[in-house]
């Protein structure tokens, strides 16, 4: 049997939402293996499809700036919210997100190595000296640099980050509407992709694969006919498409519309074409894990 660790349960509990001994059930079953887990809780009807952001835990900024035809998303992470908010750390996420912009870092490395936007010293140094200001440890998570016609959203005074990107032959002032529209979208559904055309057919088969599977756990579908299970799984591919593709979800401001025919209405108005082409949406803290505090104690002493 596998060595399920409280903290491998709660991990899988809050990306599922489901109990805590189903949970090690899944977990002892795919021999400690969190994906496989997860797809034996759906498999079962249990779990719905694992939450893109995973662990939501750390403190900090996500910021998403944009400069003329470039921006940048950019994640700094902090020990506590009331950190977050001081005025040296704001600045200096700002600084680093412009850092990104003028010098074109290639990761997030030789950005702490490169000399900071507005500054004599590397943004690593600066950190370090805020550091010795503020005292909590401080991390540059990630970033992401884009080129184009681009519309910035902040969410939340920085718990989430959008850009969107778009192709048009409009003025950019015309199209910020339909840009920060999309961005709103992203941050409120987290689309896991752009278009139907953009999902890996690796997802669409596992997707099948699951979808049989709890047809097989119902009793009203389990002596169905194959070809006929295959049919209605085809059916509900399509509520997948709708479910996590941006330009399929319904338009969060008029669901009666897809957010694809929103931006197609929009282009028709305006008299010209847009297309969203791409976007990046970080979501603070997501993935990272934060003190246990004494859910691991409260765990442990339900599983004996």
């Amino acid at each position: 049997m596998a060595n399920v660790s409280v903290k491998d349960i709660k991990e899988l509990m809050t990306l599922t939402g489901v109990g805590m001994m189903d949970c090690k059930n899944a977990l002892v079953e795919a021999g400690g293996d969190q994906e496989k887990a997860v797809v034996l809780l759906r498999e079962k009807g249990l779990a719905t499809q694992a939450k893109k952001s995973g662990r939501v835990a750390a403190e900090g900024i996500v910021t998403s700036v944009v400069e003329g035809n470039v921006g940048a998303v950019v994640e700094v992470n902090i020990e506590t919210d009331f950190a977050a908010n001081n005025e040296d750390f704001k600045a200096f996420v700002a600084a680093v997100a412009k850092t990104v912009i003028e010098k074109n870092p290639a990761d997030v490395e030789a950005l702490k190595a490169t000399v900071i936007s507005g500054g004599d010293k590397t943004v690593e140094e600066t950190l370090q000296d805020l550091f010795i200001k503020i005292r909590e440890n401080m991390v540059i998570r990630r970033f992401q640099r884009l080129e184009g016609v681009l519309v910035p959203y902040v969410h939340g005074g920085g718990s989430i980050g959008v850009m969107v990107k778009l192709d048009t032959d409009l003025d950019a002032d015309k199209v910020f509407t339909v840009g920060k529209d999309c961005a709103l979208q992203v941050a409120a559904m987290n689309p896991a992709y752009l278009n139907r055309e953009s999902v890996p057919a690796s997802a669409l088969d596992e997707e099948k694969k699951i979808m049989l599977a709890q047809m097989a756990e119902d009793p009203k579908m389990a002596n169905k006919p194959e070809q006929v299970k295959v049919k209605i799984v085809e059916g509900k591919i399509g509520k997948y498409y709708s479910e996590n593709c941006l330009l399929e979800q319904a338009f969060v401001k008029d669901d009666k519309l897809s957010v694809g025919k929103y931006v197609e209405n929009a282009a028709k108005a305006l008299g010209g074409s847009i297309n969203v082409v791409d976007y990046v949406r970080f979501e603070r803290g997501e993935g990272v894990e934060k003190k246990e505090d004494n859910f691991a104690d409260e765990v442990a002493s339900m599983i004996k």
